[in-house]
């Protein structure tokens, strides 16, 4: 049985067991999150981690890393080297995005080095494998994709990405209200060139059944991909977002039914006013699914910085009820990211879910801030560098200057506000 058929009979499982004690939860609630859809547990019968979590309502705020390879960059030792850097920071989950080179060897090699939940996006190979055998990355049929499928989740990967949203219906909505940026997901837009080409339904639609069947069987959790996000902020909270969401909702209730886990992603760039439309909306339309979100980027403007635009809109996600923050790195938009890219993409992705989770009174999360904030009233430097969320690079900071006493650091000095009190409330 996969984890929601054992929490829909009441049978708390040990993996539940083991992640409700690390969540600070009663196993039993747990539970219960999972049986109604609102909480998952993504990982494939296959698949063993040592750091499994669960995602969703009343829990702490995930974080997701994107690796892989391109067409352009397919060093496998590269993408294993950004996955330790991306474990050793602490992101929840891993996803490989790989489209260059050798796509199962890469995905065995995640799947082996990886200590969380890794996922993929099954379109991306199904792609490659027909560029490569007739030149043609939309010659694929339900049987190759079906394939793909059975054999990713046979490999033990734990969560699919999957476009099934996208089609006639949101297609139509997105060709009557055009947009600046139209599609920018790349799952998006294989399916709607495929849709195009073939005349017909999303494959992923219309074999949407079939697809849980795979599923059920090794206990994979659907992430039902958002292939119409708004990729401006002008295009956010549009017409065919709105529908994708809907049919998303519509294919969540089916999935649930089938026994399957099932998690929604969102947007994606949206402005500040309008994150918490988005996250109501999603809440209601997919019953209350574990929200998924890349970003929300908060503004264009910013290439070579939209780690922080991605921060500050995951920030706000989260405090409105978004589960699982997608990282964005320094790199988006403008090249594939190196292992220093994906250093600065978990650490701000985890200040947002920090942020989001001390709004949440996730009392983990207001704890950790009352210990460092002790340790800085004690002028504990060796405590507060420990508890922050990089020591690495807090020590090397406090290393790099002398200040002139040894308790303050160089941006006070003796004028250190902390030590001015400290003699003040003595006199």
């Amino acid at each position: 049985m996969t984890q929601l058929e054992y929490a829909k009979k009441n049978i708390v499982t040990g993996l539940m067991r083991k992640i409700a004690s690390r969540e600070g939860m009663p196993s039993a609630k747990l539970c219960r999150l999972i049986a109604e859809g609102k909480a998952v547990i993504p990982l494939n019968k296959k698949h063993k981690i040592s750091k499994p979590c669960a995602i969703g309502s009343g829990l702490a705020t995930k974080i997701n890393a994107n690796i892989g390879t391109s067409t352009d960059e397919s060093r496998l030792e590269d993408e294993i080297k950004k996955l330790k850097v991306a474990l050793k920071y602490g992101a929840d989950a891993i996803m490989d995005l790989s489209v260059g080179g050798d796509l199962e060897k890469v995905r065995r090699e995640v799947l082996k080095v990886s200590t969380v939940p890794v996922g993929t996006v099954p379109v991306y190979e199904i792609s490659v494998r027909a560029q490569k055998k007739y030149n043609d990355f939309i010659r694929f049929d339900a049987q190759d994709m079906l394939e793909v499928l059975e054999c990713q989740a046979r490999q033990g990967v734990d969560f699919f990405t999957i476009h099934s949203g996208v089609n006639r219906e949101s297609l139509g909505a997105l060709k009557k209200h055009k947009r600046l940026m139209g599609v920018v997901s790349r799952g998006g837009a294989i399916t709607a060139n495929w849709m195009a080409s073939h005349g017909k339904d999303n494959l992923f639609y219309v074999h949407f059944d079939e697809i849980l069947e795979i599923a059920a069987k090794y206990d994979v959790t659907l992430s039902l991909g958002d292939g119409l996000r708004p990729g401006s902020i002008l295009d956010a909270t549009d017409k065919a977002q709105i529908t994708e969401l809907k049919n998303l909702g519509k294919l969540a209730a089916r999935a649930r039914a089938r026994g399957v886990q099932v998690m929604i992603e969102g947007p994606g760039h949206v402005p500040l006013d309008q994150i918490k439309k988005n996250i109501l909306l999603e809440k209601r339309y997919c019953q209350g699914a574990p929200f998924y979100v890349l970003g929300p980027l908060v503004t264009d403007i910013a290439p070579g910085y939209d780690h922080i635009t991605s921060a500050i809109g995951g920030a706000l996600a989260a405090s409105y009820g978004a589960d699982f923050l997608c990282y964005v790195t320094p790199a988006e938009h403008l090249r594939h990211p190196d292992s220093s890219d994906v250093r600065e993409g978990v650490i701000a992705s985890r200040i947002a879910a920090h942020a989001g989770d001390l709004v949440k009174r996730r009392p983990a999360a207001i704890g950790w801030d009352k210990d460092i904030s002790e340790a800085r009233k004690a002028k504990d430097w060796k405590r507060q560098i420990a508890l922050s969320i990089d020591p690495e690079k807090a020590r090397d900071y406090r290393l790099s200057s002398k200040p002139s006493l040894s308790d303050v650091c160089t941006m006070c000095g003796r004028y250190c506000s902390i030590k001015l009190m400290e003699g003040c409330d003595k006199k």
